[in-house]
């Protein structure tokens, strides 16, 4: 099944001639691998390798007759060749081919979405070095809490998208594994080295035991890899459109004044629809890992429970993520960010989000941690209740203002003096 939705290099991996066309690649190293044992004559091997094709149109033709894909695809390729055709396929069953070639294929897609991630990446981090001394409000359960940067904000995503790029590797290597092991993996009909042999020409580990199939495991943590990443993208999306609404309005996702429309009926509208196409793929993502979980527990050496779900989620969770990956890196390049209105915001609670600060400031002048705290806390209320600003409160205050003269208190009420430590974060992540 190929994902229409993905990009035009994506869909190319899923497609019915690259998957026959690796089907044939791996029929080819085992033939050669035989070759090499001495059991497939040098001419036919030389034969095989010049002459061997296969028709796509021809596969799905004979497909309708024989209702096994491997067995229509091998007589595509025998109609290509002559009496050397007897080599095709030789001591192998069908999944030492299929499973082989889609690993190749898996490790394809995942090397296109490995350079997404990356491309992401240097887009995010570029947008935060812009935005490292942008001061915003920082939000804890939705409620301000202390200032922050835009900088600092998004900067966080830069770290967790290199996270995710080390699990991509794992994953990579994980699933960049072929088999000739032969109808239960006994290798009674095809010796390690030639599975050794073909696997090596193809540029993959040998899975070191396995039973008809390469065991799901390896697919299942490919699958949780690809939906962990969709996860991260809901989570940025999500602020996104968290900051794009209306009573917020610091950030919004890019919108073509000229053509593009929100509503139907509300011509006014400017939604974040792109950031929320993002948390609905990431939301099919998780359901294909959990598929591909289940998918793990086989009958026996082998059963084909997993194979029909394989044919969806694989191709369409790549591609998923293709496509999520590209809107997303289109919304944080063309991210229209608003310091102005990040100021605003940030003084609306009248001066409450540095009462850590006024707490820490009362404590150092000598009072116990308990009556400071309550002394913050008694204006703050009363801040928050009749809507005036905090300091004038503090300075009415005669325990306060007693402790905090007018120098301290302008030092306190400055969002840089939380931000000191900016240019070290930066620093850190190498961004700077």
């Amino acid at each position: 099944m190929i994902p229409r939705y993905a990009r035009p290099e994506m869909t190319a991996v899923w497609s019915d001639e690259r998957k026959f066309e690796l089907w044939l690649k791996v029929e080819i190293a085992v033939v050669q691998a035989w070759g090499d044992e001495g059991v497939v004559p040098a001419e036919d091997v030389r034969l095989v390798e010049q002459n061997a094709r296969v028709n796509v149109p021809d596969v799905m033709r004979y497909i309708e007759e024989t209702h096994h894909d491997v067995t229509a695809f091998l007589r595509s390729v025998a109609d290509s060749l002559g009496p050397e055709s007897r080599w095709i396929h030789y001591g192998l069953t069908s999944n030492d081919v299929w499973d082989t070639a889609t690993c190749l294929q898996m490790v394809e897609a995942l090397d296109l979405l490995d350079a997404q991630v990356k491309q992401l990446r240097e887009v995010i981090a570029r947008r935060a070095v812009e935005h490292k001394d942008t001061i915003c409000i920082g939000r804890t359960h939705g409620v301000h809490a202390e200032p922050t940067t835009f900088g600092m904000k998004i900067a966080v995503w830069v770290e967790e998208l290199r996270r995710h790029e080390e699990r991509i590797a794992l994953a990579r290597q994980q699933v960049a594994v072929g088999q000739m092991s032969g109808p239960v993996g006994t290798h009674a009909s095809v010796p390690p080295s030639v599975e050794e042999n073909a696997c090596k020409r193809l540029g993959l580990e040998v899975a070191k035991i396995t039973t008809q199939v390469i065991q799901r495991d390896r697919h299942a943590f490919y699958l949780s890899v690809i939906a962990g990443i969709g996860a991260s993208l809901e989570k940025f999306a999500t602020e996104i459109r968290g900051l794009q609404r209306t009573d917020i309005l610091e950030a919004e996702e890019p919108f073509d004044e000229g053509g593009q429309t929100g509503s139907s009926s509300m011509p006014h509208k400017r939604n974040p629809e792109l950031c929320e196409r993002v948390c609905g793929i990431a939301r099919t993502l998780r359901g294909y890992g959990t598929t591909g979980l289940e998918n793990v527990a086989l009958w026996h050496e082998r059963d084909i429970s997993h194979s029909s779900a394989e044919r969806i989620i694989l191709p369409d969770a790549t591609g998923l993520l293709n496509y999520a990956l590209h809107i997303f890196t289109g919304v944080m390049d063309g991210l229209v960010v608003y310091p102005e209105r990040m100021l605003r915001n940030l003084e609306r609670t009248q001066g409450l989000i540095y009462s850590s600060k006024v707490l820490n400031a009362l404590i150092e002048s000598g009072m116990q941690r308990e009556a400071a705290y309550a002394i913050v806390k008694k204006n703050s209320m009363r801040a928050w209740r009749e809507e005036v600003p905090y300091r004038g409160l503090l300075e009415q205050d005669p325990e306060a203002s007693s402790r905090l003269p007018k120098a301290k208190l302008d030092e306190i009420f400055d969002p840089r003096a939380f931000l000191t430590h900016t240019d070290e974060t930066f620093r850190r992540l190498g961004l700077i």
